[in-house]
């Protein structure tokens, strides 16, 4: 699948450039502007769950978000992802590692859906746009769907019935 990915990016980049050579460039040169912005935080959230993930053996994220934590891992990891700031691009390869690591299908659903719409560090600015009521509501509502979302995932992958 990768190859089809690349294969097909390299085609409609190299008709770009045919097309027009200096918006091609302009292109490139703005997409490694965001991406030499983006680098520092994907290296230090990879760090950082790399360096978790070696200080903790699998039978520790077993226990506490492995899928024979329960409802409480589903609790704990709802919990790490509303504090937590980390764009999406960096949240499904760190799913995707604890996942390897022994995590549960739906602790790692709630952990992303929580992370993606919950927002307790932006809370201050969602405040001042939104208003405080209408933000504080969104985020709990939120925060109560990520249970929703790893119930969903929990039928689907077979752990609930």
């Amino acid at each position: 699948m990768n190859i089809v990915l690349y294969g097909g990016t390299a085609i409609l980049l190299s008709l770009s450039f045919l097309k027009d050579r200096e918006k091609t460039k302009k292109a490139l040169m703005k997409a490694w502007k965001a991406f030499e912005n983006i680098l520092p935080q994907l290296l230090v959230v990879i760090l950082v769950v790399s360096l978790l993930l070696s200080l903790m053996d699998n039978a520790m994220i077993l226990r506490i978000i492995g899928s024979e934590s329960g409802w409480l891992g589903v609790v704990l990891a709802s919990l790490v992802g509303s504090v937590t700031l980390i764009p999406g691009f960096v949240a499904f390869p760190t799913a995707a590692m604890l996942l390897k690591g022994g995590a549960g299908y739906m602790q790692i659903a709630a952990f992303i859906s929580s992370l993606m719409m919950v927002g307790i560090v932006t809370l201050p600015v969602e405040m001042k746009y939104f208003g405080k009521r209408l933000a504080i509501y969104r985020n709990i509502l939120a925060f109560c769907f990520s249970f929703v979302v790893a119930a969903a995932i929990g039928y689907t992958v077979g752990v609930l019935s």
